[in-house]
């Protein structure tokens, strides 16, 4: 449970800083002054959509996209895409368009109440993970990913989607239900910085237009009181097939689905006087908007500038390319400022620029060169803030190198070739997305094969000073937004908005042409003497051949047809920071620096430029108990990967630079921790669990201290002196034949001493007996719910599979009880984990969040759901959903890379059979109403009962 010291990643996005949804937007009318226009462009040719989707449209104005795609078999992906949202609500139905897409879910004519859901998990399809919805601005959008194999069930999924379309039946009682519902939704995804942070930002982001007054998730007070007739006329006004389209893409026959749909939407009619559509725009500023907001919970100092510019959908040749130099840009401009964060007088904790949709998408057709930089505190925001502003100013006043487009244009047609050697295994999920941005915003839907030629020919046109003057419109003049987000505690050490404005003014002084600073040598001085292979032995059941190796490793080779352009690899062996004694274990848990320095005379970004076209990358881990290898590969390219390991286990990078510059920026997470509820919450739960164990407690600001790197990287090198107990695991599209010689090569010669290591069991257990603990923490009506039923037991394959579907049939009564019955929470969780080693134990967990008044009640609702189960056992009903789902997502998964990659890797570890697959159905076959009783009168005893309530300060 030990948290691992690893490279700061503090999650903020140049994209997005506000708490909306945000996705590709349809085209807009423009009625408000424009924002900065793009230069006129040349008329080019337009892209033309791929000839294997078929397109079409019904009388009543219903837009079809047809498409057979085999990936994965037996399946498809049936969307209902509509093109309306909180736009399109007028004053007293705020929030109504996300209400109307919940209540699809309720009762249709033809699935009443929950039989729609009912009969679909039945089916094995999933709530949530596979059946889904969203809302955003102008658009909801229904996802319904449906078997095939069965005709019964796929024609099902039309009428479906059908229902949704035009026979939601708003009953007032289910209506009433869920008022509750979506206020929960509301404080779980809020009642938190961000949100009151949002809620500052959005008049800023969304100045003087139409979005501003409408956010998708409405107001409360409207949700709780709104009359039954205002979302009736909701839905009858704008679910309508002129606004809607259907896209079908998975394995079956076109014709066949054409017809489907003519058969179940053609009956659907538009309102004889149809409510005018309009589309709203986000006003020029020509003067920069400044907002300074700060927020007692609020951990990091963050500065953000943003240059609006009015964007184009993607049709032409013109607009492709130009859209390739946007990316090299961001690319080239973003490995430079990564540069900079590897130094040790970085001036930000984190930093990014990057051109793109504005917000995320926030606003159709505007786009923004968008720069974040985070200081370590308020007094040093304005230095963070003005060396991103001089990156910036970097790029606009030299450019590129050539050195550095020739980098990034080898990554690009890298990518362009795995994209056309894949085309035939791309995901159907994948294809539906491009179909529903075309619907939505027209967005070109080229084949694979024109890409990759259109591709390839720009890239051997697009010159350093055609890049160099498309990076010169990035920094407009006007429409520049500059926003700040810091603790409250920092108010006073702030930078004014007269500072920012002038460091933007002045960004430009003392700036210098960059330097490139790659290394022309190889990864490996030399090749390493090659081991042998001294002994092979096939599986014939799982398609699976295992090599020893003269060094003692074992390698597990899978070769698969699922990818034509994949390999991926694993590799364990015992030990893990387990070994670290106590007084050297801070630097044991700050082992995961050393590989993320780089390797040899190589640092994170020489590498990468080392690298530049080559798709082979692997890596070094230490964990808890074991530590390996992992890495992937097209298979052109897997000897550099292999070359990798090689260097990784030989060759590790001593960066003091690096090292501690990731020591100060966690520095500056732990100093700000305190301030945040969950983070606080978090590290009480993680106490709790390990009994307050001296080796998992939380890392403090005097762990740091007691961090060493010369400590840290004797540690990792004494890990890998020793491989000889490694296992390999590498599956994918791959020659046994063929991969032997480098098998050879770079893996039977890594260093062994063969010596017996194993890992060592420190004690750290979770609490025996009945604990409760409350964290008072946090300024709003929110609580959050963790409870724990655990246990030791006897770990068998047999157990486990009982013990999933205890899990799912908990998982459904837990849903049913707490959001459909007590409208008290949005999404209840339901997880459990397992462990063999070092010691066999099981976790059920709990989770929700609520409304501090409601905590004891659901709670006991809770307790009671899971006495139930325990009196009763799961209902045959819960027990065909999870067969059914547990069939389906097998069938997925025994045509998975990283499933078998993952499968085969625990077998090796906790020593099972590597058959244990093939039973998988006579187990489930076991699972019985009276085997669910039994196992939950065992498994789901009180006798260890962990209760963990985050709750408000008082």
């Amino acid at each position: 449970m030990k948290k691992y010291l690893s490279v700061l990643s503090i999650g903020l996005s140049v994209l997005f800083v506000a708490n909306v949804p945000a996705y590709a937007q349809k085209k807009t009318i423009t009625v408000k002054k424009q924002a900065v226009s793009s230069a006129k462009k040349t008329p080019s040719p337009l892209i033309p959509n791929d000839p294997n989707v078929k397109i079409g449209k019904l009388s009543n104005g219903l837009t079809y996209y047809i498409r057979k795609n085999s990936e994965p078999k037996n399946r498809a992906e049936l969307y209902l895409a509509t093109r309306i949202g909180s736009l399109m609500e007028d004053d007293n139905q705020q929030g109504l368009a996300h209400f109307t897409e919940h209540m699809a879910f309720n009762g249709t004519k033809d699935f009443p109440k929950n039989e729609m859901i009912n009969y679909l998990q039945k089916a094995g399809v999933r709530f949530g993970a596979d059946l889904n919805a969203y809302t955003s601005f102008d658009q909801t959008v229904y996802q319904l990913p449906i078997p095939t194999d069965s005709t019964a069930v796929f024609k099902t999924g039309f009428k479906i989607l059908a229902n949704w379309a035009g026979k939601i039946i708003m009953e007032g009682s289910e209506i009433d239900k869920e008022r509750g519902v979506i206020v929960e939704e509301d404080r779980q995804r809020g009642k938190n910085a961000q949100d009151r942070m949002s809620k500052q930002l959005l008049p800023v982001l969304l100045k003087g237009s139409h979005y501003a007054d409408r956010l998708p998730i409405g107001k409360v007070d409207i949700l709780n009181s709104f009359t039954y007739d205002k979302i009736r006329n909701f839905y009858k006004d704008w679910y309508r097939p002129n606004l809607q389209a259907v896209i079908a893409v998975g394995d079956f026959d076109v014709n066949e689905v054409e017809q489907l749909i003519k058969e179940n939407f053609s009956a659907l009619t538009n309102p004889p006087n149809p409510r005018q559509r309009l589309s709203y725009d986000l006003p020029d500023n020509v003067k920069p908007l400044v907002k300074i907001i700060t927020d007692p919970e609020q951990q990091y100092n963050v500065a953000q500038i943003m240059y609006k510019q009015r964007g184009n959908v993607l049709k032409t040749t013109a607009d492709y390319k130009r859209s390739m130099i946007h990316g090299m840009i961001n690319s080239m401009l973003g490995a430079r400022i990564q540069e900079i964060m590897q130094k040790g007088n970085a001036p930000f904790i984190q930093a990014q620029s990057a051109f793109g949709a504005y917000q995320g998408g926030l606003v159709p057709n505007l786009n923004a060169f968008q720069s974040v930089a985070v200081s370590s505190s308020g007094a040093t925001l304005e230095k963070a803030f003005t060396a991103v502003l001089a990156e910036n100013e970097r790029m606009n006043k030299y450019g590129f190198t050539q050195s550095e487009l020739d980098v990034t244009k080898k990554n690009i047609a890298a990518g362009n070739e795995i994209r056309l050697k894949e085309k035939d295994k791309t995901a159907s999920a994948s294809l539906v997305k491009r179909y529903l941005n075309h619907f939505l915003s027209g967005t070109s839907i080229p084949s694979t094969e024109y890409s990759y030629e259109l591709t390839n020919k720009l890239l051997s046109e697009i010159t350093l000073a055609e890049v160099n003057a498309i990076a010169k419109t990035l920094i407009t003049k006007d429409n520049q937004i500059i926003l700040i987000q810091a603790p409250e505690k920092e108010k006073a050490n702030l930078p004014t908005e007269a500072q920012l404005l002038a460091a933007l003014k002045n960004a430009s002084n003392n700036v210098t042409a960059y330097v490139d600073n790659s290394i022309n040598k190889p990864l490996l001085d030399k090749k390493p003497v090659a081991g042998k292979i001294i002994s092979e032995q096939k599986n014939e059941k799982v398609g699976v051949t295992t090599l020893t190796l003269s060094n003692g490793i074992k390698v597990l080779l899978k070769p698969t047809d699922f990818k034509n352009d994949q390999i991926i690899f694993n590799s364990f062996s015992k030990g893990g920071t387990s070994l670290a004694t106590d007084a050297n274990l801070q630097s044991a848990n700050a082992v995961s620096l050393i590989p993320a320095s780089g390797v040899g005379d190589f640092n994170p970004t020489q590498l990468n430029k080392l690298l530049a076209g080559n798709t082979g990358r692997a890596g070094a881990y230490v964990n808890s108990l074991y530590q390996g290898y992992n890495g992937s590969a097209a298979p052109k390219d897997i000897e550099t990967a292999f070359q990798m390991v090689y260097a990784y286990a030989t060759n590790p990078r001593k960066d003091v630079e690096i090292f501690n510059k990731n020591i100060s920026d966690f520095r500056v997470t732990l100093e700000n921790k305190s301030a945040n509820p969950e983070s606080v919450f978090g590290d009480t739960v993680e106490a709790v669990l390990s009994s307050y164990h001296k080796r998992a407690m939380p890392t403090t600001i005097a762990d740091l201290g007691k961090i060493s790197l010369d400590e840290a990287y004797s540690f990792y090198k004494d890990r890998f002196a020793d491989n000889s107990e490694q296992t390999f695991v590498i599956v994918g599209s791959f020659n046994i034949e063929t991969i032997k010689p480098l098998i050879e090569t770079y893996i039977a010669s890594l260093p062994a001493l063969n010596k017996k290591q194993n890992f060592v069991d420190n004690g750290i257990y979770p609490p025996k007996g009945k604990v409760s603990k409350t964290v008072y923490k946090g300024l709003e009506d929110k609580a959050s719910v963790q409870l724990y039923i655990h246990g030791d037991y006897d770990y068998s394959v047999d157990t486990n599979i009982q013990l999933d579907a205890l899990k799912a049939a908990l998982e459904n009564k837990i849903l049913e009880r707490l959001r459909e019955k007590e409208s008290g929470v949005y999404s209840p969780n339901v997880e459990l984990s397992v462990s063999k080693y070092p010691t066999a134990h099981y976790y059920f967990t709990i989770s929700f969040s609520c409304a501090t008044a409601n905590v004891e009640k659901l709670i006991t609702a809770t307790l009671d759901e899971v006495q139930h189960i325990k009196d009763n056992g799961a209902t045959s009903d819960d027990i065909m959903k999870f067969k059914s789902e547990e069939q389906r997502q097998q069938e997925l998964s025994l045509r998975n890379n990283s499933f078998w990659l993952n499968y085969l890797i625990n077998r090796e570890k906790y020593g099972d059979d590597l058959e244990q697959i093939l039973g998988t159905i006579e187990r489930l076959n076991k699972v019985t109403v009276e085997t669910s009783k039994i196992v939950a009168q065992k498994f789901l005893s009180d006798n260890n009962y962990i209760r963990l309530v985050l709750m408000p300060q008082k």
